[in-house]
């Protein structure tokens, strides 16, 4: 499987302190990689730096050959790149309908000149949009909150929302989901996994997703790399990560539980 992100010797720096250390890694396209490491493995940061909010010291991030280096965010989206994150941020004034309909780039109603000259574009341009929205939602089977302000919703249905928005991108190749499951009830979390893979299957999406819960990330991921002061201890698929000393001593030191890594780490 070719890889989608490539990411070669980055390094992050803040003041004397490295968050990621020559960190080398491949995301297959089409897949479903999990990120995980204890606190402080610098998965966050690394996040930051593919998603284009922190530029590196050093190193470089490719998006299917193309470098993609210190591009901003904005310019990521264009290209298909799109980031969730652990708390999510939502767009609370907002309905839920609207916080969907706001995704796609270039609508014509963003321009005043033509909310005024082409009002019937602008006007069948929103209606399409609109029915995407609710095929989303649909999709996400929150419709009942449609009209409902996002500040109102619950942890796990604005995690839903912030997966909604990545589906009202037509083209996105990567989504970056930074623990999707923290906060989230098991039952909203059975629904997320079951539209990350939906996502995965049948539009081709490729996932990246940092996560503690073990047990979502055997469900959902494969490969899974486990970072470690900075950089990539290991990879695998789930059952060879959890077999791994190496991996129970970086999570928990040589003295710790391995049913605790097993369990959630």
């Amino acid at each position: 499987m070719s890889a989608l992100i490539s990411v070669q010797n980055l390094v992050k720096r803040f003041g004397g302190l490295a968050a990621v250390d020559d960190c080398s890694l491949d995301v297959p396209k089409g897949s479903v990689t999990g990120l995980i490491g204890p606190n402080g493995a610098g998965k966050s940061t690394l996040f930051n730096i593919i998603a284009g909010a922190l530029p590196p010291t050093s190193g470089r991030v490719l998006l299917e050959g193309r470098d993609i280096t210190g591009m901003k965010p904005h310019r990521l989206f264009d290209m298909g790149v799109v980031r969730t994150f652990q708390i999510p941020h939502e767009l609370g004034r907002m309905t839920v309908l609207e916080n969907l309909m706001m995704v796609p780039p270039n609508q014509a109603g963003e321009s005043l000149i033509a909310a005024w000259t082409a009002w019937g574009r602008v006007k069948r341009q929103d209606a399409v949009i609109r029915r995407k929205a609710m095929e989303v939602l649909d999709v996400l089977e929150i419709t009942h909150v449609a009209g409902e302000l996002a500040a109102n919703l619950s942890g796990g249905q604005k995690k839903l929302l912030e997966l909604g928005r990545t589906m009202m991108v037509d083209d996105c190749k990567l989504v970056l989901l930074d623990e999707p499951g923290a906060g989230v009830n098991r039952t909203l979390l059975v629904k997320l996994a079951d539209v990350i893979r939906t996502l995965n299957r049948e539009r081709g999406m490729t996932f990246c997703i940092i996560e503690h819960d073990m047990d979502l990330v055997a469900e959902l991921c494969d490969p899974v790399i486990v970072m470690a002061q900075g950089t990539v201890l290991t990879q695998g698929t789930m059952a060879e990560i959890r077999a791994n000393q190496t991996v129970l001593d970086a999570y928990l030191g040589s003295a710790g539980d391995p049913e605790a890594f097993r369990r959630k780490a």
